[in-house]
């Protein structure tokens, strides 16, 4: 999943209306409001449609599929109350619980989960997930999903699920917000030939329908989301919290001067210039992830071309920018959480589905100085660098584009230094998150800054997001045909692994994919994600994974100010793996 790393640049502080209050009236006259920023305007609040980490944080509190985590990182049932599992593993029959509803209080039942699924494979509706739902016998991308795999009983009580293969990672498939409920009757009336998912997610209203712990009550698009306990929540006894208000600004400087002030309960990230401040304080947590920051090149851009560059030489000047940069540089003074440099994409502590960890090698070096003489080494090999005058021989132009929060920008700057050592020109070009996020989609860029929190804890979720048809293929594999490259191996090689039963043998067919990705140049790793935040130590349950999803349905907020941030950071050893 996409992730967003807000680290932003000062600004004047912008308080979303309504109802933010003091610390002092929130923890002892309010202790039923929550405050809370995560990011900037989110891109998509449908669940099936959205592929960012902040927008799965959203959905995860607003929305709830047949299973969940809890606090210890594992999955329970969540509409589901129980689950089978056939002694082949291709069938799961989920039993429902007894009296499920949505927001609007009218009752939900497994057709609901037929319905949504279908709805999400849809290829008129064009989710960047659509992939997933490979694991049914029945899916294409033509068509979609077909009537025989995914089954409601007449009562609605049960759900039964046919899988083309066993899948080891289906439960937490079920825990995904792509294969979140969404209501039909809230869905369909907003449908049109040139809207095919509908505008009801678009905004609040008596459209936005939802089955989770908070329903969506405004959204002042820009300032903020308010959210209210959902009475009819087949939990509702668990949520404390009545409100829940989500400030929206891309700048993390103002949300940390509003958590410093009391206006904030909760900030998903610090200011570069303040982390050394707060990471002494303890409010301040930091969660392991599964998940790597990196660069992404263009596959198909026009850089390599005006270059002069066969696709073998592009190869080679995409291999060598990878060399060039500083990680530790990067890591020390801007991340500053002792993230690991990242020598791969599949992140370290990720499991490979057979009892041991994925990660066996390292693609380069860790060594900055040797992979510098190495880099300029390699555009000597192409032609585009004189190692006797350490000069470029010709002028090396290109764009680097990145969302504008205030770390992705100076971890933009530290690169374009990196490359103006070598006398290589590299350009900056920012945008709004929501902008961004299409342009990379869209192919519209020469090299883009990327970064994915894994959504399960099995290597596929980091390769299956590069086949040609993926939404998540911002690189833009097998989409010209002109080029030598042959993705269509990649495409089989991944759907072998799909449906491969032997769990060693898939593993190698991991390795041979993630060998293949590396090879092109393409993917540059930065370093592994960790996730840090703030959060008041009057705030108790508020929980993340090591996804990058948190929770805050289970939030309590002491009267008395009693400190929970050590609580919280115990409860979270338990719920994440050390990297």
């Amino acid at each position: 999943m996409k992730k967003m790393i807000a680290l932003l640049l000062a600004a004047a502080m912008v308080v979303p209306n309504t109802a933010i209050v003091s610390a002092a009236e929130n923890t002892k006259e309010d202790p039923t409001t929550l405050n809370i920023w995560m990011s900037s305007e989110p891109d998509h609040l449908d669940p099936a449609l959205n592929s960012s980490v902040d927008g799965g944080c959203l959905a995860v509190n607003c929305f709830e599929g047949l299973m969940r985590y809890n606090a210890n990182g594992e999955l329970e049932p969540a509409c589901a109350e129980s689950y089978e599992v056939s002694e082949d593993g291709l069938t799961y029959t989920f039993t429902l619980r007894d009296g499920l509803k949505w927001s609007n209080g009218e009752a939900l039942d497994a057709t609901d989960f037929v319905y949504s699924w279908k709805r999400a494979a849809d290829p008129n509706v064009a989710a960047d997930y659509a992939y997933l739902c490979d694991v049914f016998p029945s899916y294409s991308t033509e068509t979609g999903l077909g009537d025989e795999d995914v089954v409601a009983s007449e009562d609605g009580k049960t759900l039964t699920v046919t899988l083309k293969s066993v899948c080891p990672y289906f439960l937490d498939l079920c825990a995904f917000p792509f294969f979140f409920p969404v209501c039909e009757e809230a869905v369909e009336p907003t449908v049109t030939d040139e809207q095919p998912d509908g505008t009801w997610a678009k905004d609040a209203g008596e459209a936005f329908v939802s089955n989770g712990a908070f329903a969506l009550q405004s959204w002042n698009h820009d300032s903020d989301l308010i959210y209210v306990k959902n009475e009819n929540y087949w939990d509702a006894d668990s949520v404390s919290v009545q409100t829940l208000n989500v400030m929206l600004t891309s700048d993390d400087t103002a949300a940390y001067t509003a958590y410093q002030t009391g206006d904030l309960d909760f900030i998903d990230s610090v200011p570069t210039a303040e982390m050394g401040t707060a990471m002494q304080s303890d409010e301040f947590v930091v969660l392991d992830n599964l998940g790597t920051y990196y660069v992404g090149f263009n596959y198909n851009s026009d850089l390599y071309a005006n270059l002069g560059l066969d696709e073998e030489q592009a190869k080679v000047f995409r291999k060598a920018i990878n060399l060039l940069i500083d990680r530790q540089y990067i890591i020390d003074t801007i991340g500053q959480t002792n993230q690991e440099i990242a020598t791969t994409f599949v992140p370290t502590g990720c499991a490979d589905g057979n009892g041991g960890e994925f990660k066996n090698k390292d693609y380069y070096g860790t060594d900055f100085a040797a992979n510098v003489a190495e880099a300029k080494s390699m555009l000597e090999s192409i032609g585009l660098y004189d190692t006797a005058a350490d000069a470029p021989t010709q002028t090396i132009a290109f764009t680097y584009l990145t969302n504008n929060s205030e770390g992705n920008v100076r971890i933009a700057e530290a690169i374009q230094a990196d490359m103006a050592a070598v006398g290589i020109e590299m350009t900056i070009e920012q945008q709004e998150w929501n902008v961004f996020l299409n342009t990379r989609k869209n192919g519209d860029f020469d090299i883009a800054r990327e970064g994915w929190l894994m959504d399960y804890n099995d290597p596929i979720n980091m390769l299956e997001m590069w086949t040609t048809d993926s939404g998540n293929n911002d690189c833009q594999f097998g989409r010209d045909d002109s080029k030598e490259l042959d993705w269509a191996s990649y495409d089989a090689l991944i759907s072998q692994i799909r449906t491969t039963a032997d769990f060693a043998e898939r593993a190698e067919l991991m390795h041979q994919a993630e060998d293949i990705l590396m090879d092109t140049g393409c993917i540059v790793p930065i370093y592994y994600y960790n996730d840090p935040y703030m959060v008041k130590s009057y705030v108790d349950g508020v929980y993340g994974t090591v996804e990058g999803m948190k929770y805050f349905y289970k939030a309590t907020i002491n009267a008395d100010g009693a400190g929970a941030a050590e609580d919280a950071a115990v409860e979270t050893e338990a719920e994440t793996t050390a990297e």
